[in-house]
């Protein structure tokens, strides 16, 4: 016998597996195996590459620790069969012949073992991950912007690509986070709202934290979306950004191995741009589509109604709770004191909707004759008027003919059509959004008569202006989700009211200064 053949009839046959490293997931005594696991782990981030079955005995935990060290050899030898772990020959511990055929290894983790491990904790923390809505983020994606302006800026020929790549990882790191906090955070709020995994006691207690926690950063999110989205366009604009991009793949692109670095920074700067239009779809709607921030705050809107009326049913399920069993027991009151079959038979058919099939093709005349001649619930099939049905429904089933599918409709024209409306849409907007525009600061009162889409832009501005305002301010900025558009609206202490005509009606409230600059004339004295 052979040292190769001891090895090999000591561990599994991986075939037999069939899992392969995430085998031990679905098997008895999983427990241990994951603690086996932790383990070797933790051994590799102390640069321990091998360890004996008695070490790993050692280092796991008194609840999971067997009594036996078999029980850790067979649990370890079980990894190895399944790829999680290698065994080789412990040779360092033989002093003759017969501990060298003796069952002896080390164990090392494999790299699949690694990457299973890796994959489990990454499992671990999204599941138990519950997110949040990052107001600090938002002010740091600003000043990492303005960051960004400033080196783009600079009268150099071409920006310095150690300070681009690290103002643009440092953001791209913030963005992720927000990002991905986010998704988060709603997903677990729709689990608040459905009260899924969640006890309603908590739920009651925290729901007033949890309406003013939303509300804050809607604020916050209306305050720093626009003024994110102007100097995200200010970037793009200048042209400034595509210099940063390219120095920062060029930076990067110099760790790239031997055999990649032909196409190492063409392939780190498609990264880089994708990374960027990712940022500018959050924070921009474009090509019809809106942006995710916007998307955000109507869902964080949307969520603030759908927490109180779950307060409401709960406090309504509180104040009258009722059971199947009490439902049935009125019933049953009520089916005693019926005075006859009859009124039996109707209460039946009322409560449990059991009808005949007969209704099933009542139509107005089966109604008229049913009103003259009145056939009680109770009759039998046998004595009643019988029911005639087509004789296609009798052959086949169905009322409805078979016959050829129709042809593939051609949508071209529809689709001329819409993109006629959708031009159209934009050149209203436009049309829009400079009638809006004032000359510098004028009263509400002072916009005049408004066209239906000036108006509705307006309303749009307006209440952004109004969803910043808390009381004892006077004076607030906000900036259109597409920062495209900027309104500065400052109270009046005259008492006078502002009018707004429109053609459906007259808009109207009090009097306030406004001034709205679009911010994409280019215009610096805006």
């Amino acid at each position: 016998m052979t040292a190769t053949a001891s090895i090999a009839s000591a561990v599994p046959d991986p075939e037999s597996a069939g899992f392969g490293p995430f085998a031990h997931l679905t098997v008895p005594n999983t427990p241990l195996y994951r603690q086996v696991m932790r383990v070797f782990l933790a051994a590799k981030e102390r640069f321990a590459v091998h360890l004996r079955p008695e070490d790993v005995h050692a280092a796991l935990s008194a609840e999971i620790r067997p009594a036996e060290l078999e029980t850790v050899v067979g649990a370890l030898d079980k990894l190895v069969g399944w790829g999680n772990l290698r065994a080789d020959p412990d040779t360092a511990r033989v002093t003759a012949v017969e501990d060298f055929y003796r069952k002896r290894f080390i164990y090392q983790l494999t790299r699949e073992g690694q990457a299973a491990e890796e994959a489990l904790s990454a499992y671990d923390e999204a599941l138990g991950r519950r997110g949040a809505l990052q107001a600090v983020a938002l002010h740091d994606i600003v000043t990492h912007l303005r960051a960004l302006l400033v080196l783009a800026a600079e009268p150099e020929p071409e920006p310095d690509p150690a300070k681009a790549h690290l103002a643009l990882d440092a953001l791209a790191s913030r963005f992720a986070a927000l990002a991905d906090n986010a998704r988060a955070f709603m997903g677990s709020l729709q689990r608040t709202i459905d009260l899924h995994d969640v006890e309603e006691e908590v739920f009651l207690a925290y729901k007033d934290r949890l309406i003013q926690y939303l509300e804050r950063f809607i604020q916050d999110l209306i305050t720093l979306g626009g003024r994110i989205a102007r100097l995200i366009l200010e970037l793009e604009e200048g042209g400034g950004v595509e210099s940063l991009l390219r120095a920062a793949a060029g930076r990067e692109a110099g760790d790239a191995s031997p055999e990649e670095s032909e196409s190492a920074e063409r392939e780190v700067y498609e990264r880089w741009a994708a990374r960027w239009a990712g940022l500018g779809a959050w924070f921009i709607s474009r090509d019809g589509r809106e942006s995710q921030a916007r998307l955000l705050r109507g869902r964080a809107l949307g969520a603030i109604p759908q927490l109180l009326a779950v307060v409401r049913a709960l406090n309504e399920r509180r104040s009258g709770r009722s059971d199947r069993s009490a439902d049935f027991r009125t019933l049953a009151r009520w089916f005693a004191e019926a005075p006859d079959d009859d009124a039996r038979h109707r209460l039946w058919r009322a409560a449990f909707g059991l009808y005949p099939a007969r209704h099933l093709t009542v139509d107005a005349d089966t109604l008229t004759a049913r009103a003259a001649h009145p056939v009680p619930a109770a009759t039998q099939w046998a004595e009643a008027e019988p029911l005639r049905i087509s004789p296609q429904l009798r052959r086949t089933g169905s009322y409805e003919r078979r016959g050829k599918p129709r042809k593939v409709e051609d949508r071209e024209e529809r689709r001329r059509v819409l993109a006629q409306t959708a031009a159209k849409q934009a050149a209203e907007t436009a049309a829009a959004r400079a009638r809006l525009v004032t000359d510098g600061v004028t009263r509400l009162s002072g916009l005049g008569e408004l066209d239906p889409a000036s108006f509705g832009l307006f309303l749009q501005l307006l209440g952004d202006a109004l969803a910043t305002w808390r009381p004892g301010m006077r004076h607030t900025v906000a900036t259109s989700s597409d920062g495209s558009m900027e309104i500065r609206l400052t109270a009046l202490t005259d008492g006078t009211t502002a009018e707004i005509h429109t053609p459906g009606g007259v808009f109207s409230g009090p009097d306030h200064h406004v001034e709205i600059v679009d911010l994409t004339d280019g215009d610096p004295d805006r």
